[in-house]
């Protein structure tokens, strides 16, 4: 009876069952699978997936989810991949304490509300929640505004939709956020008051930010140059005076014998 039970579950349409994980992986104990991907095979019911508790890295993109509350207790989740889905709710991902990297693109998210859960995990440093490139998006990226509250909203996010909002590389993403905010000020008959916006403007970056800087070369660098200067050096010295032994030599040496006191 229980083996035809393990059967009818494994037969069953579009849910995850321990012998599907099994035959993805390879490995017999459910604890022991640290990376599964689960692409585009219809999938609608994540299942025991909840029992994969050591889990590191899940793809499940490309499947027809919608609920995502088995992945509650996955605590060891560092990359997750749900993009293309029917998901309208992040709330279980709350529990992902060590989740890293979020790709939930192409999904059914209209409202910031439904990523307040997401703010309580310190580790986030990537969010998508659109991929212009592959024609996914959801609702909520409509709104206008949309990626300046979700920097606000998630502060140690360093990259947002794939783009660079902090850290090294960001200040171009700052540049273009002045930019839009900078156009949106203009009066849209031009005129007087446009010529009072340009006069007032500010410039987007400090004075001089454009400017070329002198290379620094740091004392390890200076240290590592003075001392291959004095070795070549030194290996000049010692050729010199190699050649001028083998100078000395060839002199000794031009004293030839006289060919008739060969004795054969």
């Amino acid at each position: 009876m229980e083996a035809r039970g393990e059967k009818g579950e494994e037969a069953e349409a579009g849910r995850i069952t321990s012998q599907l994980l099994k035959a993805k992986t390879g490995e017999f104990d459910l604890e022991s699978i640290l990376l599964l991907k689960l692409r585009g095979l219809g999938l609608s019911d994540l299942g025991c997936l909840g029992e994969c508790s050591n889990l590191e890295w899940l793809d499940l993109s490309s499947n027809a989810i919608a609920h995502l509350g088995p992945l509650s207790s996955l605590k060891a989740l560092a990359v997750l991949n749900i993009s293309s889905n029917r998901v309208a709710s992040l709330e279980p991902l709350a529990h992902c304490e060590n989740l890293q990297s979020l790709n939930a693109a192409g999904n059914l998210l209209s409202s910031l509300q439904q990523l307040q859960g997401l703010t309580g995990l310190r580790r986030l440093e990537s969010l998508r929640l659109s991929s212009p490139a592959g024609g996914l998006s959801n609702p909520l990226c409509a709104s206008l505004g949309y990626r300046v509250a979700m920097a606000e909203m998630f502060p140690g996010v360093k990259v947002i939709d794939g783009e660079r909002i902090s850290g090294r590389g960001s200040e171009l993403y700052q540049l273009c956020k002045d930019l839009d905010s900078s156009l949106k000020r203009f009066p849209s008959g031009g005129g007087a008051g446009v010529t009072e916006l340009v006069g007032s403007a500010k410039p987007w970056v400090a004075e001089g930010y454009w400017d070329l800087r002198p290379a620094r070369r740091s004392s390890i660098v200076e240290e590592a140059y003075k001392q291959f200067s004095e070795v070549l050096q030194e290996c000049r010295e010692l050729s010199k005076r190699a050649d001028d032994t083998i100078s000395q030599a060839e002199r000794a040496l031009n004293i030839r014998p006289d060919s008739s006191s060969y004795v054969f």
